[in-house]
């Protein structure tokens, strides 16, 4: 690694809990000005490592590798790539794995990435592309010495066909050469521990870090739900819908539902936490300040 930086397999394997921040690319100039502030909150923190979403259909690309690049040379923070299948060929692929180490990062999440069309429609790679994660991470450990994540499903991939199968296929992507996985947001922790016990069974040996997205917004959590295929609780619906047009009370009750479930994951023995800010970080240090944690990896 460069100048002897850790890599984030490495940082999770150091004795201390992992805590991770995970950001999507703004649309605009304004926006990446709010990102990099919110970045900057939360840097204090000292995460194990922070990461940049692609938009959907890989549509942001170019500005998900300038964000990446940005924090490796502008901050402290241990910078984790995004690369995803969607509508790239196996030479452009490459080449983002070429701009990521020219940037000076080298861990990067192997992601086959959403359908362009949406929930539901039907998954077609690019024709000389690849066509699923684990190729991803074959073709990553191919081109250096580049530590690999990978996601996890603690619900089970949409587009699986039993909650064994998929942890078959993160038992496969480990084969492949992942070191890690961070699973897809989730709401109940026994999904989590079931999926650590599911894939363990099979023989992961890899950490499996649990992603936390704070619900500060319905609407806009349905629609992620939908997308991610993870089950919004009904008694969670119930709740939020009926304070709806109170904002304030909605985030105050989408920071303590974060807070249990952050809490129960720890004790139950998980590796650390990684939370989807969803580009705001007032929510996320709330959350952060409420947990009784250790000294981050």
């Amino acid at each position: 690694m460069p100048g002897g930086a850790a890599t984030v397999a490495e940082l999770l394997a150091s004795g201390g809990r992992s805590f991770s921040f995970e950001f999507f690319p703004p649309q605009t100039d304004d926006g990446e000005r709010l990102l990099f502030q919110a970045i900057r909150e939360l840097e204090p923190l000292a995460p194990t490592f922070v990461s940049v979403t692609y938009g959907a259909g890989g549509s942001t690309r170019g500005r998900t590798v300038r964000i990446t690049r940005r924090i490796a040379e502008e901050t402290t923070l241990v910078p984790l790539g995004h690369l995803t299948c969607v509508g790239s060929s196996a030479a452009e692929l490459r080449g983002v794995v070429g701009e990521y180490a020219d940037a000076g990062v080298r861990n990067i999440l192997a992601l086959r990435g959403d359908p362009p069309d949406g929930p539901g429609s039907t998954w077609s790679p690019h024709p000389e592309g690849l066509s699923h994660a684990v190729d991803l991470v074959r073709l990553v450990r191919g081109l250096g010495e580049f530590c690999v994540g990978v996601a996890a499903f603690p619900e089970g991939h949409p587009q699986a066909r039993s909650l064994e199968d998929d942890a078959r296929v993160l038992v496969e992507k480990q084969h492949a050469g992942a070191e890690f996985a961070v699973t897809q947001f989730f709401f109940r922790p026994e999904h989590y521990f079931a999926l650590v016990e599911r894939a363990g069974r099979l023989g992961c040996t890899i950490p499996i870090v649990p992603g936390i997205m704070p619900v500060t917004n319905v609407a806009q959590i349905e629609r992620f739900a939908a997308l991610s295929g993870a089950a919004l609780p009904d008694e969670l619906v119930t709740a939020f819908r009926a304070i709806a047009d109170d904002p304030v009370a909605v985030r105050a009750l989408g920071v303590q539902v974060a807070t249990e479930l952050a809490a129960d994951l720890l004790a139950g023995g998980a590796p650390g936490l990684h939370f989807y800010t969803l580009n705001r970080s007032t929510a996320t240090r709330e959350i952060f300040a409420a947990l009784p944690l250790a000294t981050p990896a």
